[in-house]
């Protein structure tokens, strides 16, 4: 059955249901949000068109039905359109877009990129060490912070460790994200349902009498709980990753490093791999330099660590610095070549980067190709008299003259002379290539490679502003207004250009949450949220008290999915500690219950931090159900387990 036809078929049944439920519920309005929420269901299942246009969509036809109330059998329409675009200005979707700002400001500083180098150290770059390193860091930040805070904090760590490990950005962030959310269930401050939960406790003790009075939750009662529950995510990621997560659709850019490869290779019969190797105390190259061995051994050392820094780039690397026993080189050879280099000086080859793992991956250097005009100052002179490498940050491979390429390793084509319109192929740091072109003696031909201008000297008002926003958050101070707090500071501090910080959002996520925000209103106050309640009460209201309080965490995860977790939670903590006095159960844990279920959201990207990362991911909808559909019931059994057991 092609595609097509699928989305025909699946719409009949969704139209069928939709008609039976029209049948059945008890008002015209609630038969109207029904068919809202199935079509969304519909949209965003069968990818129809993105998720974000759907979103936008919908919102959009709740605020016709204010015009078209009459047709519709309504006295007016389900949402008052002065709320329509309240999402826009929500505390979640500012705190979304400025926690998306602050992970920006961070990054530029470079101190991401540190962070991801740690990580590549201890986890290397396979996906089963990978994956439980980051969860796990990101799981304990969430338990102190917004989910969707550490998942933003993390987004751009995540970005250079896929860079640099090869491992595509889906096979990772979903993991992260995963963990992210379940990590706010193990503190009583870590998501905003089990913040709002004692609140709650304390309201409904006002109407229970004094042997039914509930104690609230202290600040790590959960913590349990949400251990299990992180643990189990990070587990399941690991033993079942290959099979649920896929692989992203813009893993190509991840390769795009490896096509500029074999563009060298085809035009100009360059070819070359990058090896980082450690000179042991039997090397024979002990005491040459570099541009003895560069000679006799027919490779490019282009970059260095001594143990008192590393050197790459412009203004380090000098041919004349000698070797000695434990310095690392950064080497840059042809298979055939460096083999013949390993053998010759017995060095030890690392079998992956390590100390230059941040330096020479594709997103920080790369080959470039440039070329001498006619009035560059560098005419008539070589590489050598010019010290390219060092002067420049360019370590020359071959030089491109009148159809032909000259390729002499060993130094022969740094002995060249160059020629006005000679194309040199080049070794270089992204960062000196970018300055070239403002440089009057090359003109640039390589235009399409990583421009990332990291401000180091920022590091300090980054933290300070970064600091300062968590310190609003546990002052209580509204989350918007402390997020947005650490962002401007940056933008004011000059971390960001307000430029970059615009470019920093996902505005595909911002319209996604905006647009669901008014359907989850219409959810609650057409009245369709409690009647669902009812019908799932009257159910199961017979059932033992676990097969109760199962369905009432299966009704909390439904909810979250088409309305806000804190709207879900307030409209169910009642309901459930009612139904749990009357059966018998303990009303504060089916309370808790509540709570916790609302953070079970994985089915489809309607949590901020599944929105936050479905674009970055390549992520679609199919992509959630798949692995979000195992979670959740994975999610709904540890939790309902480790409750009974805990409590």
């Amino acid at each position: 059955m092609s595609p097509s036809v699928k989305k025909w078929v699946a719409a009949g049944i969704f139209a069928l249901l939709t008609a039976y439920l029209a049948s059945v519920v008890p008002s015209i309005e609630i038969a109207w949000v029904m068919a809202l929420l199935m079509l969304t269901i519909y949209l965003f299942a069968f990818e129809v068109v993105g998720v974000d246009v759907a979103a936008t969509t919908v919102m959009v036809l709740l605020g016709l039905t204010s015009i078209l109330a009459p047709l519709m059998g309504l006295e007016q329409g389900l949402i008052d359109t002065k709320y329509l675009f309240d999402g826009f200005s929500s505390n979640a979707v500012i705190s979304i877009i400025a926690v998306m700002i602050i992970g920006a400001g961070l990054d530029k500083t470079g101190l991401m990129g540190k962070v991801a180098n740690f990580i590549l150290k201890i986890g290397g770059t396979t996906e089963g060490r990978i994956i439980p390193i980051i969860s796990g860091t990101v799981g304990f930040i969430s338990s102190f912070m917004q989910n969707v805070g550490a998942a933003a904090l993390f987004l751009p760590v995540v970005s250079r460790i896929s860079a640099r490990s090869g491992l595509p950005m889906s096979r990772l962030l979903m993991p992260m994200g995963f963990t992210a959310i379940l990590g706010g269930t193990m503190t009583m401050i870590g998501s905003s349902p089990l913040i709002l939960l004692n609140d709650l406790i304390l309201t409904s003790n006002k109407t229970l009498s004094e042997t039914q009075q509930m104690d609230t939750w202290g600040l790590f009662s959960v913590t349990p709980i949400g251990i299990c529950l992180v643990a189990t995510g990070i587990i399941y990621f690991v033993l079942a990753g290959r099979f649920v997560l896929p692989v992203s659709r813009g893993a190509e850019e991840t390769t795009s490093g490896q096509r500029t490869v074999d563009y060298f290779d085809e035009l100009y019969g360059v070819e070359y791999d990058v090896y980082e190797v450690r000179v042991p105390q039997d090397s024979k190259i002990i005491g040459l330099s570099l541009d003895e061995i560069e000679g006799s051994c027919k490779v490019r050392i282009v970059a260095i660590e001594k143990g008192d820094g590393m050197r790459f780039g412009a203004n380090s690397v000098d041919r004349a610095t000698g070797i000695e026993a434990g310095t690392v080189l950064g080497v840059l050879a042809d298979q055939e070549n460096f083999d013949h280099f390993v053998e010759k000086s017995r060095v030890d080859v690392k079998p992956e980067l390590d100390v230059f793992s941040d330096a020479l991956v594709p997103t920080k250097s790369g080959i470039a190709e440039v070329v001498i005009p006619p009035g560059s100052t560098l005419v008539g002179k070589t590489a050598r008299d010019v010290w390219m490498r060092k002067s420049y940050g360019l370590s020359l491979m071959a030089i491109h003259r009148a159809g032909a390429t000259i390729t002499r390793e060993g130094g022969g084509v740094r002995d060249t002379a160059f020629q006005a319109g000679d194309a040199l192929v080049v070794h270089t740091a992204w960062s000196d290539l970018a300055r070239l072109e403002k440089d009057r003696n090359f003109v640039v031909v390589t235009t399409e490679y990583p421009h990332e201008e990291l401000r180091p000297h920022k590091l300090l008002p980054a933290l300070i502003f970064f600091v300062t926003a968590l310190v609003l958050i546990f002052m209580d101070v509204r989350l918007s207004v402390a997020l947005l707090t650490g962002a401007m500071g940056m933008v004011l501090t000059k971390v960001l250009t307000i430029e970059e910080a615009y470019q920093a959002v996902s505005w595909k996520t911002v319209f996604l949450l905006a647009s669901l925000i008014p359907l989850g209103l219409a959810v609650e106050t057409s009245g369709t949220a409690k009647w669902i309640a009812g019908e799932v009460v009257a159910l199961v209201g017979d059932a033992a008290p676990w097969v109760i309080q199962g369905s009432i965490a299966v009704l909390a995860t439904f909810f979250t999915l088409v309305m806000s977790n804190v709207g879900a939670t307030v409209l169910l903590v009642p309901l459930a500690v009612n139904i749990a006095i009357q059966v018998g159960a303990d009303p504060a844990v089916f309370a808790l219950t509540v709570a916790i279920a609302t953070s079970n959201s994985f089915l489809i990207p309607t949590h901020q931090v599944n929105a936050l990362i479905m674009g970055p991911g390549g992520y679609r909808v199919p992509d959630f159900m798949k692995a979000g559909g195992i979670m959740t019931v994975l999610f709904l059994t540890v939790m309902l387990l480790a409750m009974n057991t805990f409590f």
